[in-house]
């Protein structure tokens, strides 16, 4: 058996690894269904490396190519690329992220225009990154709970894990040297006068935006990151520029419904990469900073793997079946 302290993203990945291994899995959580005590449900859930590697690692690529075929034997995964535009001003930003990412080509306002009629003849050109996708995160998490629990696994909700787990995935709750917290900040609107397919970035000199299609009219939008511990509803400057950059993308969100606001800490070491690493008796997976659903499969079949080197077999044995 092994004990797992925390059943968000980090938690629930790390649990299907090992149920898919034929282990057995006991996780624990203080929210009372899944993702509901998780940063994760803020998430844009972008599964896009060649975009992160704009301001990222090269490991985000390596660790994160693979994420979505991962994703896709859980949850649903739309696969429809990326597609970063500028507005005519900010041309010397598309410029600057072309240089600074891989796996993309330049479109013009004509293939813009075909791609996403809602945008006919706004942007004279952009960049589409085709091999990546977006997910739906609370539909994700949800998936993903109900696929470990499939599997034999067994997740406690509201109540307080042990004093003594084999995985720590809680977080900012785990107080772990070098931690540090990054406030996000995001809207869901709902606007079914436009029709957008996949997700889009915005770039800005001041604040990026990304904005991912939900379905039915509804949209995530995002891009915020602050240094800040304070775990506070979405500022009033904060909103403002992500309704003013969601209404330079498309004239009709000034008229869409603000369905919900909302703002997290994310977990993040001082090189804005995840790490396994002991403390004070447990192993931990933590640090997923903004790249939790791309980097989640990877860094939890790491962490699967360095859990059944180190763990007896007796202790892990499959749950019997009836």
């Amino acid at each position: 058996m092994i004990t797992i302290a925390g059943a968000g993203l980090a938690g629930l990945a790390s649990a299907y690894e090992l149920c898919r291994r034929g282990v057995a899995v006991d996780l624990f959580d203080l929210g009372d269904a899944p993702g509901s005590n998780s940063v994760a449900r803020f998430a844009g859930g972008m599964l896009a490396p060649w975009c992160e590697r704009e301001s990222a690692e090269e490991d985000v690529i390596t660790l994160g190519a693979s994420a979505a075929d991962w994703w896709a034997q859980v949850t649903p995964v739309t696969r429809n690329g990326t597609l970063v535009l500028a507005s005519p001003r900010d041309r010397v930003e598309l410029a600057r992220f072309a240089r600074r990412t891989t796996g993309h080509h330049s479109v013009t306002k004509t293939e813009i225009s075909a791609m996403e009629p809602a945008f006919m003849g706004q942007f004279e050109q952009g960049l589409f990154f085709t091999d990546e996708a977006h997910l739906d995160p609370r539909r994700a998490l949800a998936d993903l709970a109900a696929k470990v629990q499939d599997l034999g696994g067994t997740i406690h909700f509201a109540t307080t894990a042990p004093d003594r787990v084999d995985l720590d995935c809680t977080g900012m709750a785990a107080k772990l040297p070098d931690l540090r917290p990054v406030r996000g900040e995001m809207a869901i609107l709902q606007c079914p006068e436009v029709e957008i397919t996949r997700t889009i970035r915005l770039l800005h000199p001041r604040m990026p935006l990304y904005l991912v299609p939900r379905g039915d009219g509804i949209y995530m939008i995002g891009g915020t990151m602050i240094e800040s511990s304070s775990n506070r509803p979405p500022s009033l400057r904060s909103v403002s520029e992500l309704l003013n950059a969601a209404y330079t993308l498309h004239p009709a969100f000034a008229e869409a419904s603000v369905m919900e606001l909302g703002a997290g800490l994310r977990p993040t070491f001082p090189d804005n990469l995840p790490r396994l690493i002991q403390h004070e008796g447990r192993l931990h997976l933590n640090g997923l900073y903004r790249h939790g659903f791309l980097l989640a499969p990877a860094m939890a079949s790491k962490a699967a793997d360095l859990l059944l080197s180190e763990v007896p077999d007796e202790h892990h044995r499959q749950r019997a079946t009836a």
